[in-house]
């Protein structure tokens, strides 16, 4: 895998302000010192006894892994294992008392304001997921996750839940729609009603989102938030997984984002983005298992993008590529009157600076409508923000990745002039890096500040 000095160079490059690290390699938390990208970092499982049942052993812990990097890696969340009731059952009694040990130790140093503690749970720890408004989790844990909730609660912390409904749908066979999974538009008779509340959903992530909240409040607990902290699609599959796809991946990363991005929230929670690290960040072709165990990164080792993320309704944008520009052309075949006329516009109520097109000047070669109208939809498109409406001119532009410089005529965008970078959305959520990551379980079932950030996982090698 990339060496973590990569990796981070590769999150700087996207403007990914959001990691979460499947572990504390020292080596990540070295190289994303001073960067300001904040880090959740996790305790392996295997790490898990030990801490439950030594406070000095959680000290230890804290001390090495935390404090030796605070402040200048800017850690703000501890996972304290993963998935523990599925992956590893005999650790989960003394899972609270980890939790609450971790905790303990970073009050003495004063950092429990500052970074918080939980767990990250599998969603198939709520039984009978649907309708929500029924959902509870599974009884047989109650002696762990009432004192569990208890803790959160009463720490200010969140509930960490990993949703895939890549594995709800081949599970159900039959029963969920796939574009239900994919967060594809249904029409009104085709969403899942829950039959106490009335409440249409049009996807299982928000389904499962608000069946936890049911569930937390089942058991009397009502205002802690829920942090999606793994969630994702595999963009490719053996013969027995024929939707794990490049298609049904972009289609469900890019679906998601644009739901973070929206603020939609949940129909429980309407207008509150969920915070969401999405899994993967890297391919991992080593990893035994099925091909799709494989294959849930958005770029591979190279540093190259699986597939082009779609964030907008005009052209593709490449979200996850390493240099993430995005520019404004005129489309191929459009009337060239039409071409003339947005041309007209945009250099004249559009106000852009349209001297660089003036004979002599760099842009004035090839002097064809085409060339010039592409020069000036980009500069307005980058000027408003490379907004997909600052792309349309009457149907007669287009957004793409080429950068349609040429020459010594360099556009506003061009990577080494003032474009910016593509990769962050506003909301709430995080990411993650281990060389041992736990694998996706067939059964296991953000974006919340004022940015919408995409949370990715790293996977470290010695690397979210």
């Amino acid at each position: 895998m990339p060496h973590p000095t990569q990796v981070v160079a590769l999150l700087k490059a996207q403007q990914l302000r959001h990691v979460r690290l499947y572990n504390a390699d020292q080596g990540m938390l070295i190289a994303l010192a001073n960067t300001g990208i904040r880090v959740m970092v996790s305790i392996p499982n295997e790490q898990l006894l030990g801490i439950g049942q030594s406070n000095a052993t959680a000290a230890n812990w804290v001390s090495r892994n935390i404090i030796a990097h605070y402040p200048a890696t800017n850690i703000t969340a501890i996972c304290v294992g993963s998935e523990v009731f599925n992956t590893l059952p005999n650790a989960a009694p003394v899972l609270v008392n980890a939790i609450k040990f971790i905790h303990s130790a970073l009050v003495a140093s004063n950092l429990d304001s500052k970074i918080k503690v939980s767990t990250p749970l599998a969603s198939n720890i709520i039984l009978d997921s649907f309708p929500p408004s029924q959902a509870f989790f599974n009884r047989s844990w109650n002696p762990v996750l009432v004192p569990m909730l208890n803790f959160l609660q009463s720490s200010g912390s969140f509930l960490m839940l990993n949703i895939y409904p890549y594995y709800d749908y081949m599970q159900s066979n039959g029963v969920i729609p796939l574009d239900y999974a994919l967060f594809k538009p249904l029409p009104p008779n085709k969403e899942a009603v829950d039959a106490n509340t009335l409440v249409h959903y049009s996807n299982v992530f928000d389904a499962m989102v608000d069946a936890t909240y049911f569930a937390m409040a089942f058991l009397n607990f009502t205002n802690i938030p829920v942090i999606v902290t793994e969630t994702g699609w595999p963009s490719k599959g053996d013969s027995t997984e024929p939707d794990a796809t490049l298609e049904n991946a972009n289609t469900y990363n890019s679906n998601l984002i644009r739901h973070v991005l929206n603020k939609t929230g949940t129909p429980k929670r309407p207008g509150i983005a969920v915070s969401t690290y999405i899994y993967e960040l890297y391919n991992e072709d080593m990893k035994p298992g099925p091909v799709s165990e494989k294959n849930w990164g958005l770029f591979d080792a190279n540093g190259d993008p699986v597939y082009i993320l779609r964030l907008t309704g005009s052209g593709s944008l490449l979200a996850n590529d390493t240099t993430n520009q995005t520019y404004c052309t005129a489309k191929e075949g459009a009337d060239p009157k039409m071409l003339q006329a947005a041309l007209d516009w945009a250099c004249g109520p559009g106000k852009v600076d349209c001297s660089a097109l003036l004979q002599g000047k760099p842009c004035y070669e090839p002097d064809n409508v085409i060339a010039h109208a592409t020069y000036a939809f980009d500069t307005y498109y980058h000027r408003m923000g490379k907004t997909p409406d600052a792309c349309n001119f009457n149907g007669v532009a287009d957004i793409t990745t080429t950068d349609p410089s040429h020459g010594s005529c360099i556009f506003p965008g061009s990577l080494g002039r003032n474009g910016t970078m593509i990769g962050n959305i506003t909301a709430p959520s995080m990411n993650s890096t281990s060389s041992d990551s736990p694998g996706r379980k067939y059964g296991s079932g953000s974006f919340t500040s004022i940015l919408v950030l995409i949370k990715v996982m790293l996977w470290s090698v010695i690397f979210l």
